[in-house]
């Protein structure tokens, strides 16, 4: 059920952006395969077991990709599959058998998805990373954090996610498109470096017109007083984001200071710093609670800055039902929504290798070699 409900897609287990990209499309109806290795990685604190949401509603094989007879039983499955989507670092997958020529040569139509952080090519191309590394590399690090202290963002949202697993299925869908319409698969190089370098491109329109210069704390959107982060009394955040001049001039009224001089000229920068610390001595006076009951739900662009916790019971998610807990995990809903064919519930995360033996069948396997495969099993 769900809008790409009859695509096949292959993918085989990695950290991060890819796996994440899988459960996209899985939340979206694809039959997502994982592949992973049997016997998981002792004492790694990335490996999730049935805690890894990213694995919600797809079927799970456990195969020794080093052994022969499974490298062509992943074979058998590309020569059905709409698409196979990898994380490995560049030329792993050939020396394995399973690069793109061998996969292509079996299934012309397959669209084959590899996400890396450097990208396939360049002289990074073989160095190890992580979301930090690459978000700093393409620009979209340096604005983040205060004026004066070490740039700070979300972990693996800018890079890993935003920059790599969405590019990543944006791009395996787009060629899912073309390869519908022509019979002809490709190959989609998504490097995270790639995606968050294009994000940059609305800041970078902003910077070209003059708006948020190359210099922490000066831009519209990292230094003035009405577009930030405050403490409370209690120890709770607030965010207001009132950018334009509608917005701050209710802004500031609801906080009482639309008669203080000071307030008037929203957009001169040298006056930010000095009334960013008088908005934060005034929302430090009261708790999140009375800043909430204040704002929120009016035009001066006010959220608390709630834990994933405490969003799951907030009435516009709640009502939206953006959270919920599913198999005792707190998890997100999929996104987007569609009205003519919307996503089912999410499904369990599978049991490593839990769907093999249906997996095998469905490629005409018989019993005695799926005993055989799945009984020899990764080392």
């Amino acid at each position: 059920m769900g809008v790409l409900s009859g695509l096949r897609v292959i993918e085989i287990a990695a950290l991060g952006p890819a796996p994440f990209c899988g459960m996209l499309l899985a939340d979206m109806g694809a039959d997502v395969v994982l592949v992973e290795r049997g016997g998981g990685k002792g004492g790694d604190p990335l490996s999730l077991g049935k805690h890894a949401i990213v694995n919600r509603g797809k079927r799970s094989i456990a195969l020794d990709l080093k052994d022969a007879a499974a490298v062509d039983a992943l074979l058998r499955l590309v020569d059905g599959a709409d698409a196979l989507i990898e994380g490995m670092r560049p030329g792993v997958m050939e020396r394995l058998g399973l690069g793109p020529d061998a996969c292509l040569a079996r299934n012309p139509r397959l669209v084959y998805g590899r996400m890396t952080g450097w990208g396939q090519d360049g002289p990074l191309a073989q160095a190890a990373g992580h979301d930090i590394n690459y978000i700093a590399l393409s620009g979209a690090l340096w604005f983040s954090g205060a004026p004066g202290a070490p740039p700070m963002a979300p972990p693996t949202l800018v890079g890993d996610l935003g920059g790599g697993a969405l590019y990543l299925a944006m791009g395996v869908l787009a060629a899912l498109l073309s390869a519908r319409s022509t019979g002809v698969g490709q190959v989609v190089d998504a490097a995270i470096v790639d995606g968050t370098a294009n994000l940059m491109n609305l800041l970078l329109s902003v910077h070209a017109a003059g708006q948020q210069p190359f210099e922490r704390g000066r831009g519209l959107l990292d230094g003035p007083h009405w577009y930030g982060s405050y403490a409370c009394a209690d120890g709770l955040f607030v965010s207001v984001g009132a950018v334009e001049p509608q917005f701050n001039t209710l802004l500031f009224a609801k906080l009482g200071l639309a008669d203080d001089p000071d307030f008037r000229d929203a957009y001169d920068p040298r006056r930010w710093p000095a009334l960013r610390e008088r908005l934060a001595a005034l929302f430090a006076t009261q708790p999140r609670a009375h800043w909430t009951a204040l704002l929120e739900g009016s035009d001066a662009c006010f959220a608390p800055v709630l834990t994933p916790r405490e969003a799951l019971a907030h009435p516009h998610l709640a009502a939206r039902e953006v959270y919920a807990d599913l198999d005792g995990l707190l998890q997100a809903a999929p996104a987007p929504r569609f009205s003519a064919t919307p996503s089912a519930t999410p499904r369990g995360v599978p049991g490593r290798g839990e769907h093999g033996a249906e997996i095998l069948r469905g490629i005409g396997m018989d019993e005695a070699a799926i005993g055989r495969l799945l009984r020899r099993g990764p080392p």
